[in-house]
């Protein structure tokens, strides 16, 4: 199973379009998820035309979505949130203790536009929890342009940072 991450796209409140380049990436996956901050159904509209797509309600969303979703994927409990239920932004010690409550092995979320890929080892009760942010395809934060995919088989899950031009 391939996974198309994204997140803050901010069509039309910050940007125009998605770029075309997220599209062709996203041509060969089977899930897409998008971690908030949409701003404009169209968005939701074009990825679903790709395939089966997933969305989180961010702080600057309309969109009558669902604040989190837990999906199980190869045996792989998998959080999606936008980011801003955690406070400060991007705080990893907050995504490692919402993954325990939640019983999550990966936490995939948006909110800071900037891409991260760390996995928590939690030797005393022997648990993983990878946390997963695409970063923003159109307004990123202290890094460029970028979604990511996840690749789930053989229960392994390997992440890749895509940067966009």
């Amino acid at each position: 199973m391939i996974l198309g991450i994204i997140s803050d796209t901010h069509v039309y409140d910050r940007a125009d379009k998605v770029p075309e380049e997220v599209f062709q990436h996203f041509s060969d996956v089977d899930l897409i998820i998008h971690c908030g901050d949409i701003t404009s159904e169209c968005v939701l509209e074009d990825l679903r035309d790709i395939c089966k797509t997933v969305a989180v309600r961010g702080n600057m969303d309309y969109l009558d979505l669902p604040r989190e979703i837990t999906l199980n994927i190869g045996g792989f409990n998998i959080g999606v949130i936008h980011g801003d239920i955690i406070y400060p932004r991007g705080d990893i010690l907050k995504m490692k203790y919402y993954s325990l409550e939640k019983n999550l092995d990966v936490l995939i979320s948006g909110h800071t536009h900037v891409p991260l890929i760390k996995k928590i080892d939690i030797e005393e009760l022997n648990k993983k929890i990878l946390l997963l942010n695409p970063g923003s395809p159109t307004v990123p934060r202290g890094f460029g342009k970028s979604i990511m995919k996840v690749e789930i088989e053989d229960n392994i899950i390997k992440p890749t940072l895509i940067p966009l031009k």
